[in-house]
Formats: structure tokens, C-alpha cells, sequence
């Protein structure tokens, strides 16, 4: 299926590492141009090699995304780039484990810029290019914010938020003929979710524990089947849905679990 996204400019945060590297690679596979904006410059251009080595286009900005100021230096630079932006996914963000019982208010706050705040931000400042184009949004999020998780209450309260903001913004935006939507993550194969299980005792029975728990196919989703459901989003094949929660989990959070 054409998605008919040649040619258009989409911010992706986090794009350099695991479901934002997807998304990135995917979206340049369907001829559109992903705007890769995170923190590490080398990993920003590594990816923007190797889309450009494989026939695709992509452009990089590094920034911070805690600090405002980049949020919207890295949109302004897109705009200049290219003279438009069509799409954002904001993506990045991090599972940092600061929770109820041993956290405090400093922590909370932070990790609140880490995992929200830029979500904010990032959709503010493109947001009159996004009228022009009467592009789409499309936020990522976890199945934490539903099914909680324990010892991460920051996470999960930035995740709560993306889903409000994601419908709240399809309110505000119909006008604007601008759709926005999120796809719900549970457990997706990354280079961050394989680093953490090699902490465990047993990282082989602790991934088999996990797997047995996703009703479709007992196995993790991948980065890749993320993404695609992020480009049908962005595309004009969605044309009117918005306002939606998806979950590409495996049926993780709505499904049985103890089925199969």
C-alpha cells in the first residue's frame, strides 16, 4: 500500500535508538523524510548515513530536549531545512525508575521534562507549520500509564499524560483539519529493553516469563511493527481517525493473558 508520504518532513524525537530508529527507518522506506532530533550527535548521523547508504533521505538536528530552548531550536531548524514540517512522532523518553516510596519531588519534576514536557514543547513550535500542511501527530506511549508497573510512578504519570494530550490535541486541532494519535507500547524488543533484561539473574527465563504473558504469538513486538503502524498515522490512508490509542502489543494490556 502507497502511503502516499514521499517528500514529507517529519520531526521524530528519540529517532536515533530502538523504536524511534524504526520509525525513522520506515518512514525513509516510504519515501519521507524523518527529522532525526536527539541528544548524541554521533548517533543522529549514524543513522542519517545509514538511510542515505540505503537510497532514503533524512536530516539530523542534536538537542536536548529537557531544555525549552532547544525544543525550539530543533523545530526552527527543520522549518529552515526544508520550508515545511508535515509530521512530529514524539517518541523519546525513559523508563527512569523514579518512584512513590524513595523518590522525591525534584526527581518527579525532572523526569516529567524527560518523558512529557518536550512532548509539549515540540508540538507547540511546530504547530503553525503543522496548520500550514494540516500535518498529524502522533505520540508514543507505554501500557504503563494503564496497567502500572511499580517503582515508577514519574513514568507513569508521563504516560497518562501523553494519552490525555493525545486526545485532548485532537480536539483542539480538528479545525485545523490536523489528526493526532498514539501508539501504546508494551513489551517491544529494543537494545534498552535487551540491556535491562541482561541485568536479571536468568535473562533467558525472565524473557520467557514475559513473552508467555503477550497472547499473540508468545513474543515481543518489534520496533518494526511500531512503525508501521506510526507511518499509516501519519498518512492520508487515516484520513479520519483520530483522537486514538492504539496498542500494538500482542493484545498485552486488553487481552487475557493467560490464554494459549
Amino acid at each position: 500500500m502507497d502511503l502516499h508520504l514521499s517528500g514529507r518532513v517529519i520531526l521524530v524525537s528519540g529517532g536515533a535508538k530502538g523504536i524511534g530508529e524504526a520509525i525513522c527507518r520506515v518512514l525513509a522506506a516510504e519515501g519521507a523524510v524523518p527529522v532525526i532530533i536527539g541528544r548524541n550527535p554521533a548517533d543522529n548521523d549514524k543513522v542519517v548515513a545509514e538511510i542515505q547508504r540505503s537510497g532514503g533521505h533524512a536530516f539530523a538536528v542534536t538537542a536536548e530536549l529537557t531544555r525549552t530552548d532547544q525544543c525550539q531550536r530543533a523545530v526552527d531548524e527543520a522549518r529552515d531545512k526544508f520550508g515545511r514540517i508535515d509530521g512530529l512522532v514524539n517518541n523519546a523518553g525513559i523508563n527512569d525508575g523514579v518512584n512513590l516510596e524513595h523518590g522525591d519531588t525534584e526527581r518527579f519534576l525532572a523526569s516529567l521534562r524527560k518523558n512529557l514536557i518536550h512532548y509539549y514543547e515540540l508540538a507547540h513550535f511546530a504547530l503553525p507549520e503543522l496548520k500550514k500542511s494540516r500535518g498529524a501527530i502522533v505520540n508514543i506511549g507505554s501500557k504503563v500509564a494503564e496497567t502500572g508497573q511499580g517503582g515508577t510512578s514519574a513514568y507513569a504519570a508521563a504516560n497518562g499524560g501523553r494519552s490525555a494530550l493525545t486526545r485532548e490535541w485532537a480536539v483542539e486541532l480538528a479545525k485545523y483539519d490536523i489528526r493526532v494519535n498514539a501508539v501504546i507500547v508494551a513489551e517491544c524488543w529494543t537494545p534498552m529493553y535487551a540491556k535491562w533484561l541482561s541485568s536479571q539473574s536468568d535473562p533467558a527465563a525472565a524473557r520467557r516469563q514475559i513473552e508467555q504473558r503477550i497472547p499473540l504469538g508468545h513474543r515481543m513486538t518489534t520496533g518494526e511493527e511500531i512503525a508501521h503502524a506510526v507511518a499509516f498515522f501519519l498518512s492520508d490512508r487515516s484520513s479520519h481517525t483520530t483522537g486514538q490509542l492504539i496498542h500494538v502489543d500482542g493484545g498485552y494490556v486488553h487481552l487475557d493473558r493467560a490464554i494459549g
